[in-house]
Order: structure tokens, then C-alpha cells, then sequence
């Protein structure tokens, strides 16, 4: 079933512009642009002009409990003969003994409240429920298959109740055909297998089979639980389906479905249309969304097996954007800069020699601000002239609004996005695997991660939403393109609360001990289950770096996306990304916990992209990529970085080594692949420090990720020895150096790169001084 696609759009390049259109057209963007400004001081955020503000302060610890009431009907599974309506299935007719039911052209009619027990085969004849009184209607299938050619084998047209028990032992089964006959045009239900207009229910231990060969498997008009039992569907369109809600309690459910899995639709009450599942078995095939609320999504626990639209095998390519990979002088991916032309092709040559990374002096500002050709959330799907279509939506997990995952275990092979939201995710805790043809994890506003394994082994971006909150947790992140990325889908700034979760403490998971730093406290709170997030209300320490920190691509000044932010509190982070490692269209801050980057090998992208400031006052970094868009640290931070720089790119596993002037280690990684630039932070690094770089070597440590614990180094050949002065200090094999400046030459990595007019970014980060020894040669032994 196709579905308009809201988030995503998937753009098919129509023709190639030549670079001139493409300058002229970004020209005439930068001058037409609306203009947004944000003034923010203390506490609040304020904005001028298309800045939509947004509050994502709510609490997230919402549960299935929080969200399902049951009543005593919903559970009972007992009946006796004595009490009950004996209704024996027989070919196309049925016997019925007791009161309320008749039986007429092969078909049954429940007319009066009570229990009827339906036993045998009806092969063509339908049950149907149609009680003045609004009573409830207890079903109990033992033993029952019911099928009926033109219309659903269960209906239930009017009650105040309809609960289905599967009798423990028990196999039954309910489908429909493939065509339906209506009383006249007008009319268009039932259309499942089994379809109600009342609240239906499904408990007991038996087992149920539903196929919906017309349209769907089962269908409620209004509430839809499902207390226990196995139940599996096939469906021509979606699996399960509920209206004003899904609740889950437990259970074994199978979904083979042509649409969605599984489903709300309560599009016009806030307070309905929402999942909710506290544990079961679910194995869910699905051509569109396998789990899909209107509203609100919850998951307490269970096991879930999913696979929608035939996996991330069968995701589009994704097409990057602009001509060349971007657009404009400094712009996008692509314009001047990195290591290759444009698609090939020479730049002009009647532009002139920029000085040094300056733009020429008639050069209007260009729009967007972050050099990213409106980035945003639409994953570089966009080409300079595209043509929009219908596409499909097949996502794993998928919340209108907020979707809160408190447990379970997940293996998704997802086409499109495996969780997403279109307003907040958080993740409590769950084990999670897995491979997505788009997003791993995706919010268009607040992504929080409050603990958890996730382990992302396939994904276009791995993580992603406007703002974004490692709290707590093991994250594993492997990525075609960005690793994790904070932009957002228009300029929306988020208003949140500065809190964290109890146990997501700024040193938790780290594999160094952070508790050195002077700040590792700074925004940790013990308040549970809310968005662990501190907005751009307070710009007073990050404005400090503006001068130095907010410029474009090849020395432009920009305004950074302050609505978009990246929060690292604690736990583990790993990403191996092909495009830019930690990337933010505005600020990253980082307070706790334990990063590693394998970042890119072009040099279109870097392992850390940020627009804004990147403070850090705790928690342990390394960050390994190449070095054309390369960026370290603020000077605002609080905790000192290195940035080194090889002269020529190391091969994938060869190690780099920091260790102090007294032989102890700071850093020894080995990278996943290529590199040329690393940036590391720890607690021990200090301002005023002397410290050795190696290359190359053994280490008799433990690695997790490449990273070595433990152990004794050896064998390296040195690099460089120098002395920091500056709480960040560039370094290359000749000593100190300062920040690079600008983004490289023309072109771009396969036409690719980020712009500017050469050099890498302008930015006059400390460090300056060059007298220090760049000895190299050496080899260093040193215990870890």
C-alpha cells in the first residue's frame, strides 16, 4: 500500500546543471533567503521569524501501564457447558444449543450477551454479533475453523464488548475471500477476516490463524487487546488493526502482512491511536510500517523479529545532494573543496585566487548557514532537481508522536527506518539489533538514550533528530553516511530540561576513568525518565568560541543551527561512519561517558562536523578520520584535547599511541580503517603537559573497539614530542601548529568534499607555537 511519506522524500536526479547555474542559483538563494534569529539568555529560548519553538520537557518514562486499563472480562477465560451457548460448526451449516444465537443460511447470529462456545468447520458462513444492549459477547473458539467466500468469517456488527478465547490445546483458524459482496456501493466494511465495530479482546492459550485475503487480518473499530494466546495472521493489507488502540499484554504473534503489522489509526484524539505492548513473541513481516501508532508507541519487553519490506537490501540508493555533491562557494558537499573535482569536471577559472581561504569580497553569505545545501533531516535524498513521488513507508517501529522503548529484544532488517518517531524517541533500555535501509534510530525532534544495548550494524545514518542524548548505554553504530547527527527537519528550537536519568552518571560504561575532570558533573541530575537534554538556553560558556569556532567553509562566517544539538552524558558510544562521524548542525556537548570515531576516509567528510561549539568538560574521545575536514574540540572546553595530524594516511589497524613524558598512556587505538587525523580528549590530559606521539607498534592490552586498556606498548615509531599550552593543541610531525583554516582545495572526495576555497576550516584554535621537538624514528615502550 503506498503511502505519502512525510519525513522522507526520495528524489530522483532529472539532469546535470552546469557549475555556473549552480553558483547563480545559490546566489539568488542566499539573497532571498528568510532571515531567523535566535536570542536566548538564562533559562529560555526565544526566536524571531520561521524558528518554530518546541517544548520537549515532558516526562518519558510512560509504560504500557501507564496507558492500558484491563477489566475483569478482558482476562476471564473460564466457561462451563452448563453456562454457555453450544454452537457446533457443520460444512455450511451450524447446531446451536441454548439461547441467543440462531443459525440461518449457513451463517450464525449472536443476538443476546453471554458465552458461546463455537467447536467444528464452517466452510462458507459467517459468526455474526449484533447485540441491542451493548452487553459483552465472550466468544470461546475450541476447536473452531471458520471461513466465509465474499465476506468476514467473524463480524461483530454491534456490542459493548467482544472477547475472543482461544481454548488452551486448541487450534483454530478464521479467513475470508478475496472479493466481498456489500449491500449496495455505499458500503465498505466489514473488510477483515475478522472485523469489529466494538471493543475486542483476545485471550486464552490456544492457537489462532487468520488470513485476510480481501484486506486485512483483524480489525477493531475501537479498542484492540491482546491479553495472550498464538495468533498468526497473513494478511492482502494490514495484519492487526485497532482504532483508538493496541494494547499488548503477552503472547506469541506471527504477521505476514502485504501493508502494516500492526496498527493504530485514531488520528483526532491525542489521548488514543497509540500502541502499547508489555511482552509477547512477535515475529512480523511487513511490505509497509511493522509496528505503527498514530500516537504514541510503547514497548515494556518482549522478543521481536522484524522485517519490513523485504529488508534494507531493498532500500533505494541514496543520492547526495547538489550538483557535484553540493552547492555554492563553500556550500554543501561539493562547491571548492576536498580532493577531486566537481563530477569531474574543472572549475572555473575567471573566479580569481581567494587569499588563504577568504571568499572573494563581493561574495553575498549563503543561505543555511551550516554549509550543508538545507541539510536538515532529509538524509541527502535531495538533488538539485529532483522529481517528488509516493513512496513507502516501512519502518520497524514508527510513533506519530512519541515512541518510549522500556525493554525487550530486537533484531530489525528494516527498508526504511527502524525506530522513528515524528516527534521524540527515548530508549530506556532493550537489546537491539540492527540493519536499516535509512535511519537506525531516528526522532524529528528529542532522541534520548537513557541505557540499552544498540547495536546498529547497517544504516544510512545511524542516529538522528534534531536533538540528540546519550545518557546511558552501550551504542555500536555503523553507518553509510553520517554516524550520528543532530539537524533537524525545519528550524525548530528545543526547549528541554536539564536532567538525567538516575543511573546515567557522567563516568558510566566509560573504559577511562572520567571522574578526573573538574566538570564531569555538569549536567548530571538523578531525576528519572526524562529527555536528558540542555537546550541552547545558555550560550554564555559556548559563546565564548564564536569568533573562532562559527565560521563556514573556507573561512565564511556562518550562524550555526543552535536549534540542533548533540549531548553526551555517559555510557558507550562507537561509530564507524563512511561520511561524517559526530556530526551537528549546531553545538555538541559532552560531559561523560566513552566516544570512539572511525570516521571517514574522504575528505568531504570528518569524523567530528559541527557547526556551532564543541564543548567538552568530561568523559573520554577519540576520533580517527581523514584530515581535510578535520575539527577538534572548543576552546571553551574545559577538558583538553589533542588533535594530531600524520603527514600521509596511516593504514586501517595501525596503531597510534599518546603517552605523557613519564610513560604514561594516554591513548593506544587502532583504528578500524584508513586514517590521518585523531583527536583524542581524556582527564589526564594536561593544559601545560608534555606528551609523545607513536605510530605503529604492539600492545599486550585488552582492545574493546580498538581501544586498549591494560597491557604494555612497544615498538612504535615516533612521531612527534611537544608541549601543550593550550587546553586544545594541534599537533603534526614538526610540533605545535595552529587549528587548520579554511576546507581544502576545489572539488571534493568522488566530487564530493565541503567546500570553501582551500585549507581546512578557519579556525584560530590555541596552540600556536611551533618550538617544540618533532623528533621522529624513535621508538617508545610504555605500560598502559
Amino acid at each position: 500500500m503506498k503511502k505519502k511519506n512525510s519525513q522522507k522524500r526520495q528524489n530522483i536526479i532529472t539532469g546535470s546543471k552546469l557549475w555556473s547555474i549552480a553558483m547563480i542559483t545559490s546566489l539568488l538563494a542566499a539573497c532571498s533567503a528568510p532571515a531567523t534569529t535566535s536570542n536566548t539568555a538564562n533559562a529560555a529560548v526565544s526566536t524571531i521569524g520561521t524558528t518554530k519553538i518546541v517544548s520537549v520537557s515532558e516526562s518519558a518514562s510512560v509504560k504500557y501501564a501507564d496507558l492500558v486499563s484491563l477489566d475483569v472480562e478482558d482476562t476471564n477465560v473460564s466457561w462451563t457447558e452448563a453456562d454457555s451457548t453450544m454452537i457446533k460448526l457443520n460444512g455450511t451449516s451450524a447446531n446451536v444449543t441454548g439461547s441467543g444465537a440462531k443459525a440461518a443460511s449457513g451463517s450464525v447470529t449472536i443476538s443476546e450477551a453471554g458465552t458461546y462456545v463455537l467447536s467444528g468447520e464452517l466452510t462458507d458462513g459467517q459468526i455474526v454479533v449484533n447485540i441491542a444492549d451493548k452487553g459483552v459477547v465472550h466468544l470461546v473458539l475450541n476447536g473452531a475453523t471458520i471461513h466465509d467466500n465474499d465476506s468476514a468469517g467473524i463480524y461483530i456488527q454491534k456490542a459493548g464488548k467482544a472477547v475472543i478465547t482461544l481454548e488452551k490445546g486448541t487450534q483454530n483458524a478464521v479467513s475470508d475471500g478475496k472479493t466481498y459482496v456489500y449491500a449496495d456501493s455505499s458500503t465498505d466494511e466489514p473488510d477483515a477476516a475478522i472485523f469489529s465495530k466494538a471493543d475486542l479482546t483476545f485471550n486464552g492459550a490456544g492457537q489462532l490463524t487468520v488470513t485476510g485475503n480481501y484486506n486485512e487480518g483483524i480489525t477493531s473499530k475501537d479498542d484492540l487487546k491482546i491479553i495472550s494466546g498464538s495468533i498468526n495472521v497473513k494478511a492482502a493489507d494490514d495484519g492487526i488493526k485497532g482504532k483508538d488502540m493496541v494494547a499488548i499484554q503477552s503472547g506469541t504473534i506471527t504477521v505476514d502482512a502485504t501493508g502494516d503489522g500492526i496498527k493504530s489509526t485514531n488520528d483526532t484524539d491525542a489521548s488514543k491511536g497509540f500502541v502499547a505492548i508489555a511482552d509477547g513473541t512477535f515475529n512480523i513481516q511487513s511490505g509497509s510500517d511493522a509496528i505503527q501508532a498514530e500516537t504514541t508507541l510503547v514497548t515494556d519487553g518482549g522478543t521481536y523479529n522484524i522485517v519490513t519490506a523485504g529488508g534494507s537490501a531493498n532500500a533505494p540508493a541514496k543520492v547526495e545532494e547538489g550538483p557535484g555533491g553540493g552547492m555554492g562557494f563553500g556550500g554543501g558537499r561539493g562547491g571548492f573543496g576536498g580532493d577531486g573535482a566537481m563530477n569531474g569536471s574543472t572549475p572555473p577559472t575567471d573566479m580569481g585566487t581567494p587569499p588563504d581561504g577568504e571568499p572573494p569580497a563581493d561574495m553575498p553569505a549563503m543561505p543555511n548557514n551550516n554549509g550543508k545545501s538545507s541539510d536538515s533531516n532529509a538524509d541527502a535524498d535531495n538533488a538539485s532537481t529532483t522529481t517528488e513521488g509516493e513512496s513507502t513507508s516501512a519502518k520497524a517501529l514508527k510513533a506519530g508522536t512519541d515512541l518510549t522503548v522500556n525493554g525487550g529484544t530486537y533484531t530489525i532488517d528494516s527498508m526504511d527506518d527502524s525506530l522513528h518517531s515524528n516527534s521524540n524517541v527515548t530508549v530506556n533500555d532493550g537489546t537491539f539489533n540492527i540493519q536499516s535501509g535509512d535511519d537506525g534510530i531516528h526522532a524529528d525532534q528529542a532522541l534520548t538514550i537513557n541505557g540499552g544495548t544498540i547495536k546498529i550494524t547497517k544504516s544510512y545514518e545511524g542516529l538522528e533528530g534534531a536533538i540528540i542524548t546519550l545518557n546511558d548505554g552501550d551504542v555500536d553504530v555503523t553507518a553509510s553516511d553520517d554516524g550520528v547527527n543532530a539537524a533537524g527537519d525545519e528550524a525548530t528550537t528545543i526547549s528541554t530540561t536539564a536532567t538525567t536519568t538516575g543511573k546515567a552518571t557522567n563516568n558510566s560504561s566509560s573504559a577511562i576513568d572520567t571522574n578526573k575532570s573538574a566538570d564531569t558533573d555538569t549536567n548530571s541530575a538523578n531525576s528519572t525518565g526524562t529527555t536528558g537534554t540542555t537546550s541552547t538556553s545558555d550560550q554564555s560558556a559556548q559563546d565564548t568560541d564564536t569568533s573562532q569556532q562559527n565560521r563556514g567553509p573556507g573561512g565564511m562566517p556562518s550562524e550555526s543551527s543552535g536549534n540542533n544539538e548533540l549531548h553526551i552524558n555517559g555510557g558507550t558510544l562507537t561509530v564507524n561512519a563512511g561520511g561524517d562521524g559526530l556530526d551537528s548542525n549546531g553545538s555538541i556537548m559532552m560531559t561523560g561517558g566513552t566516544v570512539i570515531v572511525n570516521g571517514p576516509t574522504n575528505n568531504g567528510n570528518g569524523a567530528l562536523d559541527y557547526d556551532g561549539t564543541f564543548v567538552i568538560s568530561g568523559g573520554y574521545l577519540v576520533a580517527a578520520g581523514s584530515s581535510g575536514m578535520a575539527q577538534g574540540t572548543s576552546d571553551a572546553s574545559t577538558q583538553n584535547t589533542i588533535v594530531m595530524t600524520f603527514p600521509e594516511t596511516q593504514k586501517a589497524g595501525t596503531l597510534v599511541h599518546v603517552q605523557d613524558n613519564k610513560g604514561n598512556n594516554i591513548l593506544t587505538f587502532a583504528p578500524a580503517k584508513n586514517y590521518q587525523n585523531v583527536v583524542v580528549s581524556s582527564p589526564d590530559l594536561a593544559k601545560d603537559g608534555s606528551y609523545v606521539i607513536f605510530s605503529g607498534g604492539t600492545s599486550t592490552g585488552k582492545a574493546v573497539d580498538g581501544l586498549y586498556t591494560g597491557g604494555t606498548y612497544s615498538g612504535g615509531t615516533q612521531i612527534v614530542a611537544f608541549q601543550s599550552t593550550s587546553n586544545v593543541t594541534w599537533v603534526n610531525d614538526s610540533g605545535v601548529t595552529s587549528a587548520r583554516s579554511g576546507m581544502g582545495g576545489f572539488g571534493g572526495s568522488n566530487g564530493g568534499g565541503q567546500g570553501g576555497f582551500s585549507g581546512g576550516r578557519n579556525r584560530s584554535q590555541s596552540g600556536t607555537s611551533a618550538d617544540t621537538t618533532g623528533t621522529t624514528g624513535k621508538t617508545g615502550t610504555t605500560d598502559l
